[in-house]
């Protein structure tokens, strides 16, 4: 479409969509997306290719499939993930991938180093930054940890979530609120059976609801210097199991401090590209504590475009065209008080207690600075817009089902009376 590049994008969620729909909004590119399934949300777009292939997650399949979808005819290709694991799994065959591919995450091993929350808490804690008190649980050999530094009920998580994504048993989470040591002792006999060896990562639990998370997405340049920095105050989260913990709704802030500490970890390490960050506002002593670091834009990554910064433009520019990822004069920061959100107004509203956040969200919606990412204009058929609508008043059914405004009513009121696994 006359940009001069091609993108892939790789996966099947709506930071998939988003990632396709950021190269066709911006730079004019259809994007080739990749997935092993094909839902509503990828059917009968407009503004990407969709390709098929159920074993995209095998090594070899997958160089085949990027040498298919992006031949060396001299059109320079920048291709991108929407999952953890499918970053490793880039990086893992990158040096087996045509020279016109250009994969711009790190090297493996600072990947792995810093996508394992066991290896992200050890670091945070020799940086001074704040980090919530954490026990690491070896899963291939410790069947009854030492639970005595703990206070219950705690929050547990893989440390791995490449190997996490391998193995299945009966409950599984993205993440489990553990009321007793006992309990962590059958979540742990639990998932050993499944197959998974690696670490499981137990964490003091913070209290508060949705509103108190926060998410923070860094831009390092090729010398590891941070350019830009998107914060923002997370309003609520997923909760079906499949999704839980992903936010759907997030307001663009500023914390000044929060981004220092990233901007310190990551020209510490060398990072480059963009690095996603899951933090929390510890009500007990005001901090915003660091949970763990995504080397890719997330699941929620429209909201930084929601901030007024193109997501895919630093990438294009510094590793296509070889120039400044942020031109002279660009904004280090969002602009604040624009939403987010793949919740319909009411639903949303529900669950806002009144005050000032709430105050700011309705003021968001009259001034028009709402943002979601499957509502494209560019998008016209009237069956994909009957599939977003009728998805859009699921929400309200799959928000009853797993997160009643009732159990959010309990969280505000009572922190520590969460919902349990």
């Amino acid at each position: 479409m006359g940009s001069g590049f091609r993108a892939v994008v790789l996966g099947g969620d709506i930071g998939a969509y988003s990632l396709a729909r950021h190269f066709h909004e911006n730079h004019g590119v259809r994007a080739v997306l990749v997935s092993t399934t094909t839902t509503g949300l990828m059917a009968r777009s407009q503004v990407f290719d969709h390709v098929l292939e159920p074993r995209m997650t095998d090594p070899d399949v997958l160089v085949d499939v990027l040498a298919r979808v992006a031949p060396d005819d001299g059109l320079p290709t920048l291709v991108l993930a929407s999952a953890d694991r499918l970053v490793s799994l880039l990086v893992q065959v990158r040096d087996r991938l045509g020279a016109h591919l250009t994969v711009p995450y790190v090297e493996r091993p600072l990947l792995e180093r810093l996508t394992d929350k066991a290896s992200f808490s050890r670091l945070c804690e020799e940086l001074g930054i704040p980090h919530p008190r954490t026990l690491v649980v070896d899963c291939a050999v410790d069947a009854d940890p030492d639970t005595s530094s703990l206070r219950f009920p705690v929050f547990a998580k893989a440390a791995s979530t490449v190997a996490y994504a391998r193995v299945t048993f009966p409950g599984k989470s993205k993440g489990f609120v553990v009321p007793s040591p006992a309990d962590l002792v059958d979540l742990l006999a639990r998932v050993r059976a499944s197959g998974y060896r690696e670490s499981f990562v137990v964490q003091d639990l913070i209290p508060g609801d949705d509103s108190g998370m926060r998410i923070l997405t860094s831009y390092a340049d090729r010398s590891s210097r941070v350019r830009y920095s998107s914060f923002g105050h997370v309003l609520l989260e997923e909760h079906a199991p499949s999704a839980i913990g992903n936010p759907a709704a997030i307001l663009t802030d500023h914390d000044e401090v929060s981004v220092e500490h990233a901007r310190r970890l990551l020209e510490h390490v060398g990072w480059t590209g963009w690095a996603n960050f899951d933090l929390k506002l510890d009500p007990r002593d005001g901090r915003s504590v660091f949970f763990e670091l995504n080397p890719r834009l997330g699941r929620s990554n429209y909201y930084l475009a929601a901030g007024q910064v193109d997501p895919v433009g630093p990438y294009v520019r510094e590793h296509l065209q070889g120039l400044d990822p942020f031109p002279p004069g660009s904004p280090d920061r969002a602009v604040p008080d624009h939403l987010f959100t793949v919740l319909p107004k009411g639903l949303l509203l529900r669950y806002l207690p009144p005050g000032p956040l709430r105050d700011r969200v309705k003021a968001a919606y009259r001034g028009r600075r709402v943002h979601d990412p499957l509502w494209y204009a560019a998008e016209r058929d009237p069956r994909r817009l009957a599939y977003l609508a009728a998805s859009h008043a699921n929400q309200y059914r799959k928000f009853a089902r797993h997160y009643p405004v009732t159990a959010a009513r309990a969280r505000t009121s009572a922190p520590d009376a969460l919902p349990r696994p």
